[in-house]
């Protein structure tokens, strides 16, 4: 049993690692020969302003006066260059903006495995291919590129990773000191030889890196005046440093000037997906070889925007985001980033035909030496009669293209299966044959465990095929009416739970239909107030899933509302208790009072640092120390309570609503109040339900205790009635994954919920924060279950045993459906989704473990001895 056990474990993890493997492996191949033109460029410099997380209605429109937000920009548009939009692709974050602008190629999926924090493998860049190159900003972008660069030739300079703090009084300090140390570096090159020498040289690259706009927009939304006034502090420093570079090259026309952003920003805040918000950005270029403004009369365009930013008769050029890293190399010179994958937009430069031909032959070269190598590497590890070539790429049809083009360009023609020995003789042959034809086609180690962990497994299968027999036989015996009704039930359910994750509207309507569950039953007639509480609360949180996701309209007055409920609930509760036991007063009212001046903190600490934060004046500190102090004493105050099932459930509601409603920002805060109150609900539906059944329950609700340790198991058998609560529970815990948003994205979360804990980012503190808040409901909910385990008499591996075969069903579901394309939310969705499903098993016994400590264990203060007497 053990080894069955074992084995199952190492099914699951194999599976649940094997997407990585799979989907998410680094599409960029390297080898390949460097390219570029002969031809003289049109520029000796570069320099590129990204401002970091701008969108292009935020700088082209007018404000409300009819005036530019970033004049200077807006005059370079209409009298000096060449603009347009950039239309990035997801994921719209500031690591993959920054390569595809630089690098030229998009996001490398493998970077899941680094966390989407830096890029897995080496990748060439236009930094890496310039003479020198200086940049300033944020350390996180600046050394991503400074990291294994070939040489010492890329300079940064980064302000302290501190100073990006979303609550700071005024974050555009992070642009000021850009601007403020770009003109010191050039006032002190003037005094040294050497740096001078330097910036005098060709093929050199500025790079200016502005994160004060994405800070704003991400603290104050990008409707804010911050955001906006942020957005001229830019312009007038642009303004500032290109007028710099004018006088310091005694205006010698030979520097080139880009400016755009790496992404957008949602009305809410925030970026990572698809809206056009995020993923349309400004681009706007003017110097050496580019093209001036072009005067025009009508454009075609699908969308109104020409109309609403009053550009209608200047020339919109768009372009992808890629596309720019080969615009920049060719107006300097350097070769095109080895991994680019941009085409050269040839209607922004400002050149003679052949620069323009010449340029566009070798950005096609370039292209194509990046699908030889990756055709020669898989062909080298495929066997030769499984190997096909792309027929419209072969070897003569690359060689006839690249002639043809090379010709035209010298015409100047610039415009074209029982157990026995045999089966497991049979078994082992499969496995070595399955392995022969592995080590032959030199697939990875990884190929191995896919291709023979099933082999064991089918032969345990068929090993039991008596027990499959018999199961098949006791199927066929039931009536086919009801053999069809439970089959079409249980693949409704299932369907149900996988397409929650998809729509959450499909939890209102599971829940609408827990809602009718006493109604099908003779729980209506036996309790009805009980049934009144399941279908009021079953209701009540079926709204949740129908509302908004978390984060894009705070409302502090709804968290408010939350820790008034709760506290009202618990004068509630302390008055029954008062009236019911005599010794409540002297021994445990100090813990509940205790407990609801927690709540009471938590509710004037969320108050207090919303206002602090909106009049900038930072996170006060007496509220940071409370508030972590409220976390760490929510892991303690349950375990002061008396272990009988009603107090200790209610204990850890009061401890971990303190929390959560510290990490709230609107109505999620109710959240966890209503499933409780649904928990409360379903211990009692099902003591009711195991009566009905006819099996004697030794304890009523009330005089439980958790201490109470039966071996479950000796008391009954599993019957029908405990799928329905192991898929309860199944829905149960994914109702409090989706009730209040999508984990799946990081799109999803608002940083916002944990000011109350600190504002200067920190991923890690923060991700652990958001991470706990995710949680609780789901603590609440195995907490719950933990007495339902005990009301019903239910045994521990059953259910496990009913929960796996749940979530693999699930899981062929979502195995079939992980992508990797399309955005990091799309991406990310359908790698949450498979491992949700996959690790429900593991995380239960995770919660089940924490849910026990939190029911079972009593601390006593004092030396008090312990009592577990009612």
């Amino acid at each position: 049993m053990l080894l069955f056990f074992i084995l199952g474990l190492l099914v699951h993890f194999v599976f649940f690692a094997s997407i990585f493997d799979i989907y998410f492996t680094s599409p960029l191949v390297h080898g390949m020969t460097p390219q570029f033109t002969s031809l003289p460029p049109p520029a000796r410099r570069l320099v590129l302003f990204v401002a970091d997380g701008l969108r292009a209605d935020s700088l082209y429109e007018l404000d409300e006066n009819g005036d530019s937000r970033a004049p200077f920009i807006r005059n370079i548009i209409m009298h000096e260059g060449s603009w347009g939009i950039s239309h990035t692709r997801v994921p719209t974050e500031s690591r993959p903006g920054h390569v595809a602008l630089i690098a030229g190629f998009y996001e490398d999926v493998s970077a899941v495995a680094k966390g989407w924090k830096e890029n897995p493998v080496e990748f060439d860049s236009l930094l890496n291919e310039s003479k020198y190159t200086w940049g300033w900003g944020s350390p996180d972008i600046l050394s991503m590129f400074a990291k294994d660069v070939s040489g010492d030739h890329v300079f940064i300079h980064t302000y302290d990773a501190d100073d990006e703090d979303f609550g700071a009084h005024d974050v555009t300090k992070l642009d000021t000191w850009v601007f403020d140390n770009v003109k010191e570096f050039f006032r002190a090159a003037r005094n040294n030889q050497s740096l001078f020498s330097k910036l005098n040289e060709e093929k050199i690259v500025f790079f200016l890196h502005l994160l004060g706009i994405d800070t704003n927009g991400h603290a104050h939304r990008p409707s804010s005046r911050e955001y906006k006034d942020n957005i001229k502090i830019v312009d007038a420093g642009i303004k500032e440093i290109v007028s710099m570079f004018k006088h310091f090259y005694g205006n010698d026309g030979k520097t080139a000037f880009v400016f755009t952003a790496d992404h957008g920003m949602t009305d809410w805040g925030v970026h990572g997906a698809g809206h056009p918000s995020e993923t349309l950005t400004p681009f706007v270029t003017w110097g050496a070889g580019i093209k001036y403004p072009q005067n025009v009369s009508t454009q075609q365009f699908e969308d109104a925007f020409l109309k609403e930013w009053k550009l209608e008769n200047w020339k919109r050029q768009d372009i992808n985001q890629a596309d720019i890293a080969p615009l920049m190399a060719s107006l300097i010179g350097v070769p095109f980033p080895l991994n680019s994958v941009g085409i050269l937009p040839l209607d922004y430069l400002n050149n003679t035909d052949l620069f323009k031909a010449e340029s566009i032959f070798t950005n096609a070269i370039q292209i194509l030496e990046q699908f030889k190598v990756k055709m020669t590497q898989k062909k080298e590890v495929t066997l030769s009669f499984l190997f096909t070539p792309f027929k419209l790429l072969s070897e003569s049809k690359q060689h006839n293209i690249l002639r043809k083009a090379r010709s035209y360009i010298k015409q100047r023609k610039y415009d074209e299966a029982k157990p026995s020995r045999l089966l497991q003789y049979s078994f082992v042959a499969i496995g070595v044959l399955v392995a022969f034809f592995l080590l032959i086609q030199a697939y990875p180690w990884t190929y191995y465990i896919y291709c023979l962990l099933p082999v064991p497994i089918w032969y345990a299968v068929l090993r039991e095929f008596q027990v499959i027999q018999d199961l098949v036989a006791s199927l066929l015996s039931c009536p086919p009416s009801h053999f069809v009704g439970y089959l079409l039930v249980s693949t409704l359910g299932i369907e149900v739970l996988v397409l929650s994750f998809f729509y959450r509207y499909m939890l209102t309507a599971g829940l609408i239909a827990f809602a009718g569950w006493p109604f099908i039953t003779q729980l209506w007639t036996r309790a009805k107030r009980t049934s009144l509480n399941w279908i009021f609360f079953s209701l009540l949180l079926a709204v949740f899933p129908l509302m908004p996701v978390v984060g894009r309209k705070p409302d502090i007055s709804l968290v408010m509302t939350a820790g008034l409920l709760v506290l009202l609930l618990s004068l509630f509760v302390v008055a029954s208790l008062t009236k019911r036991k005599d010794s409540f007063v002297n021994e445990e009212l100090p813990l509940h009072l205790l407990q609801m001046l927690s709540m009471v903190l938590s509710m004037y600490v969320v108050y207090s640092t919303d206002n602090s934060l909106l009049k900038k004046q930072g996170l006060p500190l007496i509220n940071q120390i409370i508030s972590w102090i409220i976390l760490a004493s929510s892991f303690v105050l349950p375990l002061l309570s008396p272990p009988i099932l009603f107090e200790r459930l209610f204990s850890i509601l009061l401890s971990l609503m303190s929390t959560y409603i510290l990490l709230s920002r609107g109505y999620e805060a109710l959240f966890p109040l209503v499933l409780s109150c649904l928990m409360f609900a379903w211990i009692h539906m099902e003591q009711e339900t195991l009566q009905q059944s006819g099996v004697s329950c030794k304890q009523k609700v009330n005089s439980i205790q958790f201490i109470y340790n039966t071996d479950l198991t000796q008391l009954r058998q599993l019957c029908l009635d405990d799928i329905r609560r192991a898929f309860f529970l199944v829905f149960f815990l994914v109702t409090a994954f989706f009730g209040t948003g999508n984990i799946a994205s990081v799109n999803s979360f608002d940083v916002t919920s944990v000011y109350c804990f600190l504002t200067v980012f920190s991923p890690f503190i923060m991700g652990a924060l958001m991470m706990w808040k995710i949680l609780i409901p789901f603590v609440l909910v195995m907490c719950a279950f933990e007495a339902v385990q005990l009301t019903t008499q239910l045994s521990s591996k059953g259910l496990f045993l009913m929960v796996l075969v749940i979530s693999d069903i699930m899981a062929l579901h979502f195995f079939f459906l992980v992508r990797d394309y399309g955005s990091w939310l799309d991406i990310g969705t359908s790698i949450s989704h498979y491992v949700i499903v996959m690790s429900m098993t593991m995380v239960l016994v995770f919660l089940n473990g924490l849910a026990q400590l939190l029911t079972t264990k009593k601390l006593t203060l004092c030396g008090k001895p312990k009592s577990h007497l009612i």
